[in-house]
């Protein structure tokens, strides 16, 4: 995946508009922050990015070169994290991983032993998630995603439930491998989530158009 265009993106709950007239290209090797406060609608973007959700109105489409990907391929191209985001918690992190690797590859074929030593998390590797902290939790989230091999990455508020030095951790982590890919951050002003992003979208420009 090369190339993402939204065109004249629209979404409404009900009869509340959460955004209109999003006209956007989104470029390989490039980096992009979605900035807003709670309830802006940063989430629901990202999402119908992500082709999790419908536009109510707009045009979406995802490129490789000059061809067209179809919509229900997009999947296979990008991994997600987010704070809405599940664990299977009667898992180990062993587990997870593994099961994980049956659907996606990781990066430069990394095994499983490997992203557990990148997550930091050797010492719970067989513990089971549903008694892994909050910030344990959030590790596993965006290894998964950084370190899957995939065009499209999207990261909604990434530093949740984090202290400083896994602020560090995760900011070592996605400037080590962010390039060449797609990369899409969703942020309440958190510069530290956000400060490699070269392109920054704001929702209140969004909202109230006609």
């Amino acid at each position: 995946m090369d190339r993402i265009v939204l065109e004249n993106i629209a979404k409404r709950y009900a009869r509340e508009w959460i955004f209109r007239g999003v006209n956007l290209e989104l470029l390989r090797d490039n980096a992009y922050v979605i900035l807003g406060a709670n309830g802006s609608g940063k989430s629901t973007l990202l999402q119908v990015i992500a082709s999790y959700l419908t536009p109510t109105k707009g045009k979406l489409q995802y490129f490789s070169g000059t061809e067209e990907i179809p919509t229900d391929k997009v999947y296979h191209q990008l991994s997600v994290a987010s704070p809405y985001m599940e664990l299977i918690e009667e898992f180990t992190l062993t587990e997870y991983l593994n099961f994980h690797r049956e659907l996606k590859s990781f990066y430069q074929d990394l095994q499983v032993a490997d992203v557990i030593k990148i997550m930091e998390l050797e010492h719970a590797g067989d513990k089971t998630l549903g008694n892994y902290s909050s910030g344990m939790k959030q590790r596993v989230k965006l290894g998964t995603a950084i370190l899957t091999q995939s065009d499209l990455l999207l990261l909604d508020e990434p530093t949740s439930n984090f202290d400083a030095r896994a602020i560090d951790w995760y900011r070592d982590l996605i400037n080590s491998y962010r390039k060449d890919r797609i990369v899409v951050v969703c942020s309440n002003h958190i510069k530290a989530e956000y400060d490699f992003c070269t392109r920054e979208i704001v929702m209140e420009d969004f909202k109230n158009k006609a």
